[in-house]
């Protein structure tokens, strides 16, 4: 697989993993990029000054330890603070910005950010210039991740691509669904092939790409020059080596022994906590454990245990004794995946 460039930043493969709303902090990016996906995007990163001292966006904004390049979302509606806070994630080590205009939560629609911003053309591409001057002096490259509008009747993506193009954008992200749709439905591609169509800078296609005949239906259906994998990554982040493996020779590679599998597991939850610590670390777990056992046998059952353990010791015993035992049952993971959750906030595309 050809490598891409952004600005000077050189990707590993066009394999990448999206933001998510408290799924892609830097125990999952680290995991990911692991395991085969060539560019990592964080969470968003508020723009708003009065929480960058707050915990939640400390964690964030935290890359210790992450393998290169760091690629942060940052999100507002503000073009003045939309440029602070790029300029304030680059002091702390991001060498990619990336604009959030394609997360459809309430929470942050209703404050007129995310893919609100489609609605606003003149706003949102005030917000993408000022981002680009900021973040010029430094060499650092910006990137935008969109919607293919707000609704049917205002599917706008074709028009803002280019302007975002003109204003210095380096590459867009699109995902396949309007802001109304959520996560309904089918993701739809023509758009996407027509944003393609009408820039020269990288397109990266988001939306469904649940396993590699999608991933290479996905590219053929859009001419995009990159995929991008949000939930179908969620229990499964051994996905962007079998999509790489399978886009650069056809075939499939065999599904992860249990024996690999519980070890990335283990080693995540290690880092998990270190991360979150006890408390908010066993909690958050949850749900990393859950996407993992989901199809597996007696994952159910382990799932409801766990949520009613509350230390991280205790926790991680749990997990090791399942998959311990589950070895002895079957040498390797089903061949195909889980089913993708469908959640609106927590593991909800940015």
């Amino acid at each position: 697989m050809i490598p891409l460039q952004i600005g000077p930043i050189v990707l590993a493969n066009r394999v990448f993993v999206a933001p998510m709303a408290g799924v892609t902090d830097r125990p999952f990016r680290r995991l990911c990029k692991q395991l085969g996906a060539g560019y990592a995007v964080s969470e968003m990163v508020t723009s708003r000054k009065d929480l960058w001292a707050s915990l939640k966006t400390s964690r964030r904004a935290d890359h210790e330890g992450e393998p290169g390049p760091i690629a942060v979302q940052i999100a507002g509606t503000d073009a003045p603070m939309m440029a602070e806070a790029a300029r304030y994630n680059i002091d702390r080590g991001a060498q990619v910005i990336d604009i959030n205009m394609g997360c459809p939560a309430k929470k942050v629609c209703n404050k007129w950010a995310g893919s609100a911003l489609m609605q606003d053309e003149a706003l949102a591409l005030a917000i993408a210039e000022a981002v680009v001057a900021a973040c010029a002096p430094h060499g650092v490259p910006v990137t935008l991740k969109m919607r293919t509008g707000w609704c049917d009747a205002q599917r706008n993506a074709v028009q803002l691509a280019r302007r975002f193009e003109g204003a210095g954008v380096r590459m867009l992200t699109v995902h396949g669904r309007t802001r109304e749709q959520g996560y309904r439905g089918e993701a739809e591609y023509e758009t996407i092939a027509a944003v393609k169509r009408a820039v020269a800078i990288p397109v990266v296609a988001n939306g469904d790409v649940t396993g590699p005949e999608k991933a290479a239906a996905v590219l053929a259906a859009t001419g995009a020059d990159a995929l991008m994998i949000g939930r179908a990554a969620q229990g499964r982040p051994w996905i962007f080596r079998e999509v790489a493996h399978y886009l650069d020779t056809g075939e499939r590679l065999a599904p992860p022994l249990v024996a690999e599998v519980r070890r990335l597991l283990l080693e995540h939850l290690q880092e998990h906590y270190g991360l979150y610590g006890e408390s908010t670390g066993v909690r958050s777990a949850r749900k990393h454990i859950a996407w993992y056992v989901r199809a597996l046998p007696g994952g159910d059952d382990l799932r409801r245990s766990i949520n009613a353990i509350d230390d991280s010791g205790a926790q991680w015993r749990a997990v090791h004794d399942y998959f311990a035992a589950l070895e002895q049952r079957m040498e390797r993971l089903p061949q195909e995946g889980a089913a993708v959750v469908d959640e609106e906030t927590e593991g909800a595309h940015a």
